[in-house]
């Protein structure tokens, strides 16, 4: 065949190749295509494709054309001097002493075959080890500077489609892994505001029995205190049963025009007597350029009234609280940073904090930080936390303006 036909055929089959690696979303497909079609251009016996498994650290088989079912049927390459050679040159390896070559796991089944020739590829994306492409000849082969020109791109776009693929499938399945988890937590507050509606009359009753009955004893005795633990801790666990509820309703914000600096003043003045309680100190910075924006003023006043009943429980006396509002630089959202000098959160709990049931109070129900995080969500906003141990801690709200 002379050079410019060479040239051409090759050309062609390139093309074929590539425009199937771009159309198609099998990687099997492409895979075969390319055994085939490198095996035909180069007049080889035939070409398998193997892949690297990184877990297992073997290259296990993935297409092939030309070869027998005797040595297909083998198990995956564990040879790591393939592997090592390969990833080491990063070049194509010429094996022609079949026999005695330490990088054939499967000599006499090669043999068998009548292969005089082996050309390995390695599959690199990135200078990721991707897998290998090995191509057999029933001759003793030398390989021209167009043939090796040739095999490298079609290796090149064999990398990406393999690539591309792999990379699909991490996805994949990092989505159904989300889509079962949001599943699972989608039942699992469905199941808790079913027992929530349930356990909440008898507890209505129990407290209503149990604050009459404390009406009717004597104030001091055994009586009288017994009853004020059940109402305690009758109360306690209505809290608990309300908080189940609001984290399951996911309700969407009622929004109107409202200025954040007016919403944290009134929590502000809510909280003032737990302020001076606990002689906690609160330096406000709020900005006078604050314009008005779209939110629901009773969600956002439940996240500010959450985030400062936490900052107070962890100075518990004697402590600061900063508070700070102002307009990102681009003017484009509202940025509230609530700083506490408490006790801080430990680094190992710090990203498990916005998770419903978690908590780092002894009797904290887990859910303000959860409920808070959903309603910051649904003002399609942020909120981040920063934290030292007995260095306090930062809470950061962004929210998009919006008129």
């Amino acid at each position: 065949m002379s050079p410019l036909n060479t040239f051409r055929t090759f050309y062609d089959i390139f093309r074929e190749i590539s425009t199937f690696v771009h159309s198609s979303t099998s990687v099997d497909e492409v895979l075969e295509l390319v055994a085939w079609k490198v095996s035909e251009s180069l007049n080889a016996k035939g070409a398998i494709i193997r892949v690297l498994n990184t877990e297992t650290q073997e290259l296990e088989l993935f297409s092939a054309y030309g070869m027998g079912e005797r040595y297909l049927s083998k198990n995956p390459v564990s040879n790591h001097v393939t592997i090592k050679d390969i990833c080491r040159l990063n070049k194509p390896i010429i094996i022609q002493d079949i026999s005695k070559d330490p990088r054939i796991q499967y000599t006499r089944e090669v043999l068998e075959e009548g292969i005089k020739t082996i050309l390995d590829l390695p599959l690199i994306v990135r200078t990721h080890m991707l897998g290998v492409i090995r191509i057999f000849f029933a001759q003793k082969r030398e390989f021209s500077a167009e043939e090796m020109n040739f095999v490298f791109a079609v290796v090149e776009q064999c990398g990406c489609a393999l690539d591309k693929a792999l990379t699909f499938e991490e996805q994949q399945l990092q989505y159904d892994h989300l889509a079962l988890q949001t599943e699972k937590l989608s039942a699992l507050g469905r199941m808790a505001a079913g027992i929530a509606h349930e356990i909440n009359n008898p507890l209505a009753g129990i407290l209503l029995f149990s604050t009459n009955l404390r009406k009717k004893v004597p104030e001091e005795g055994n009586l009288r205190e017994g009853l004020d633990v059940i109402i305690r801790e009758t109360q306690r666990c209505k809290g608990i049963i309300q908080g189940l509820l609001e984290f399951s309703r996911d309700k969407e914000p009622k929004k109107v025009l409202a200025n954040m600096n007016d919403i944290i003043e009134k929590v502000l003045s809510i909280l003032g007597n737990e302020f001076r309680l606990h002689h906690i100190t609160v330096e406000k910075n709020l900005s006078s350029k604050m314009p008005e924006s779209m939110l629901d003023v009773n969600q956002m006043q439940q996240v500010f009234t959450n985030l400062l009943i936490n900052a107070i429980e962890a100075i518990q006396e004697d402590g600061v609280i900063k508070i700070k509002s102002y307009m990102t630089p681009d003017k484009k959202a509202e940025r509230i940073e609530i700083e506490d000098s408490g006790c801080g959160i430990p680094p190992d709990q710090i990203e498990k904090i916005f998770e419903p049931f978690f908590s780092t109070k002894k009797d904290g129900t887990g859910l303000g930080l959860a409920v808070s995080y959903g309603i910051i969500q649904k003002h399609q906003g942020s909120i981040r936390v920063s934290s030292e141990p007995n260095q306090g801690t930062r809470f950061t709200i962004e929210i998009p303006h919006i008129q």
